[in-house]
């Protein structure tokens, strides 16, 4: 959605093409249900070595009309999984203060691996987590889960995120999760996730699927609408929009808003 308003002209975009200093490249890879025994493996072993992980659920709890993992009643079988590991989960109901404090001990290297959900998506630096697991990672967004990765890689240690799959994951959504595998460009990730979900309503809500308007579209098209927000800019400098505001009318009865630089 933001980059469908920048298209529009309605927002600036400053690119910033390199990584932050310090961060760590991370290594993403794709699985299904029938990896989780060798991920338990790996994840005794990176503790072990003093790494710690995030694993993050889609749900906080089990839901009739979701087929997902919830964190509420999967961090049992995590614990279990991962025996001898301290391991804690927070939530978007979880109360405050026990939020913090369990936040705290995953900050100071008392927890190995913490069970979340995207509470944790920003706002979080812990440089000794060096794993990220998304479960059910196909209900997640390209950027929300570029998002999600953003978490590890920033110490020293080598760092993995981990997408695990649903049994119902489709071949579409497959293919859609391995745009984050190949490539750690928020730029292209931005670019796939718009070319595949859409800009959303022009006039309207709903910000995401395909817009009503059919003239063009707003990627295949970029370059046309730059170059003519780019003439809109300069007709609004010589003085000739103001004629042409009182002659447009723009669908469900917003006014006409053209930047003009």
């Amino acid at each position: 959605r933001s980059l469908a308003l920048s298209l529009y002209g309605d927002l600036d975009v400053s690119v910033i093409d390199e990584m932050p200093p310090g961060r760590t490249p991370v290594r993403t890879v794709l699985r299904d249900d029938g990896a989780r025994g060798r991920l338990a493996e790996f994840l005794r072993k990176e503790v072990a070595a003093g790494g710690q992980a995030y694993w993050v659920f889609p749900l906080i709890e089990e839901s009739e009309k979701v087929s997902a993992r919830a964190v509420a009643t999967h961090v049992r079988a995590v614990r279990q999984a991962l025996g001898g590991i301290r391991v804690e989960a927070v939530h978007g109901r979880t109360p405050a203060g026990e939020r913090e404090s369990v936040m705290a001990a995953f900050a100071a290297g008392e927890v190995g691996v913490l069970c979340a959900t995207t509470v944790i998506e920003v706002g979080v630096d812990v440089p000794n987590a060096s794993v990220m697991v998304i479960e059910n990672a196909e209900r997640f967004g390209l950027a929300q889960l570029h998002q999600l990765r953003g978490r590890v890689g920033r110490g020293r240690r080598r760092s993995f995120c981990v997408l695990l799959t649903g049994p119902e994951c489709a071949d579409e959504a497959r293919r859609r999760l391995e745009v984050v595998v190949a490539t750690s460009d928020g730029f292209r990730i931005a670019e796939e996730d718009f070319r595949q979900r859409g800009p959303g309503e022009l006039t309207g809500l709903r910000q995401w699927g395909r817009p009503e308007f059919l003239v063009a579209s707003l990627w295949a098209h970029r370059r046309e609408l730059e170059a003519a927000r780019a003439l809109a800019a300069a007709a609004g400098r010589r003085g000739e929009l103001a004629a042409l505001a009182k002659r447009v009318r723009c669908p469900g009865g917003v006014g006409p808003e053209i930047p003009v630089g």
